[in-house]
């Protein structure tokens, strides 16, 4: 290894729990994963505030990753017995441990907007030449 590679995934992990991490890292970085998410920061909403709040996201595609956070422990879903049903979703003890890293990542891509969009047009300028 040279003295300029990092290895992000240091350790020792047999093939099998890097696809593990592979997996959870793939799931977590999803659009949807990350905007949900930095939605119920602010606290537990309801499935409609949620929607609102996360632009551009199908009632299809906010039901699956909802579904899929509650699965993984980053989510709760909180039912409650008045008519009609109320319902709550929040951020668990787990899913609270992903604000400050997706905000690290927010802000790197706040610094960094300017000059990707640049690179970008620089890249598709060449290939289209």
């Amino acid at each position: 290894m040279s003295d300029t590679h990092i290895d992000v995934c240091k350790g020792g992990h047999s093939p099998e729990e890097r696809r593990a991490f592979t997996d959870i890292l793939a799931h977590i970085g999803d659009k949807w994963t990350v905007l949900v998410v930095g939605v119920l920061s602010l606290g537990p909403m309801r499935y409609s505030q949620i929607s609102k709040l996360v632009e551009g996201v199908s009632q299809r595609m906010l039901t699956l990753t909802l579904k899929s956070l509650e699965r993984d422990g980053i989510v709760t879903r909180t039912v409650y017995p008045t008519n009609p049903p109320r319902v709550d979703y929040g951020l668990t003890e787990r899913g609270k441990t992903l604000i400050v890293p997706l905000q690290m990542l927010w802000a790197w891509a706040q610094a960094n907007r300017t000059a990707i969009e640049g690179a970008r047009r620089e890249f598709d300028q060449d290939r289209n030449r």
